[in-house]
């Protein structure tokens, strides 16, 4: 008889919730994540002082050079302002809601985005954008919020980081001098993260498959398969995040889909998964992916 097959997770904890005792307890949880955009009262300290009190390996998820909004913007009448300053050919396309929102870039003035139309919203503070071109170049890597958590990590003695958007070397080189002895985890995201990956593996951290962008980053939604195939292939301990049992979040019954995404990536060879924000947020829905998971973990053959 084959030996049972051991799931773990990475749950990502908002701050002021109110079960992370619970969480904390639960088998399969082997770490909490902190997203960094959310706000927190009292700064980076506060928020790492609160969450390390649950005896979990606290994961400090840094955006790096992952682009995201900041300020509110209304376009066509207002720019979207960028965390950093970029470089692209234009026109070119953006994606906005996890790739379900195409628009056109028609100019770029430094951080700022001049667009065509749309998306016909008010596009709020800290909304992530992929722009998906050979062109784009994006000035520096770690943001001031990011360098202000590693230096609150420092004065804590945390070491678990999670980099967003590993695409070179010098971006975990960049966290080691800022914190010395860190533990990195690469999340990969985009086609120059997986060119990392495959040359790389896991030489400066344990690799993440961050699904989320990367789905969106592939170019073509099938391509995923192989870029999946890629990560675990270049670590056999690589972790696998977002887009998991998200239709707990919404509907208390897990869609047909969800189970048998799940299944695929066990049989992959992924081992860890991280739950990501929504859902994460309610009581309900995070116990019981948690609990689908293992379910389903026991019935892999």
């Amino acid at each position: 008889m084959s030996a049972p097959l051991i799931v773990r997770a990475i749950v990502t904890v908002p701050p002021y919730a109110t079960f992370l005792e619970e969480l904390a307890r639960h088998s399969l949880v082997a770490g909490f994540r902190l997203n960094t955009v959310m706000p927190f009262r009292g700064g980076p300290i506060e928020a790492l002082k609160r969450l390390q009190a649950f005896d979990q390996p606290l994961w400090v998820d840094l955006k790096g050079r992952q682009l995201r909004v900041v300020g509110a913007a209304i376009p066509p009448y207002t720019a979207v302002r960028l965390s950093h300053r970029i470089r692209v050919d234009t026109p070119v396309d953006a994606f906005f809601s996890d790739g379900d929102e195409r628009v056109r870039v028609m100019a770029v003035e430094g951080d700022q985005l001049i667009l065509e139309d749309g998306p016909r919203r008010l596009i709020g503070p800290g909304e992530s954008v992929n722009i998906v071109h050979p062109s784009l170049e994006i000035e520096g890597t770690l943001t001031e919020a990011d360098r202000s958590y590693l230096a609150a990590m420092g004065d804590l003695g945390l070491k678990h980081v999670m980099l967003s958007y590993v695409e070179n070397l010098s971006d975990a080189e960049e966290v080691q001098r800022l914190l010395p002895g860190a533990e990195i985890m690469l999340k990969i995201e985009t086609q120059r993260g997986l060119e990392y990956a495959r040359k790389h593996g896991a030489s400066q951290g344990r690799l993440m498959a961050a699904r989320g962008d990367l789905y969106v980053e592939v170019l073509r939604p099938h391509l995923i398969i192989g870029a999946l195939h890629d990560i675990i292939t270049a670590d056999q301990k690589a972790i696998v995040a977002s887009r998991i049992f998200d239709s707990l979040a919404y509907h208390p019954v897990p869609a047909s889909a969800d189970i048998g995404d799940v299944a695929f990536l066990l049989s992959l060879g992924y081992r860890t998964f991280m739950l990501g924000d929504a859902v994460c947020l309610q009581r309900d829905s995070v116990l019981e992916a948690l609990n689908l998971l293992a379910a389903v973990g026991k019935e892999f053959r």
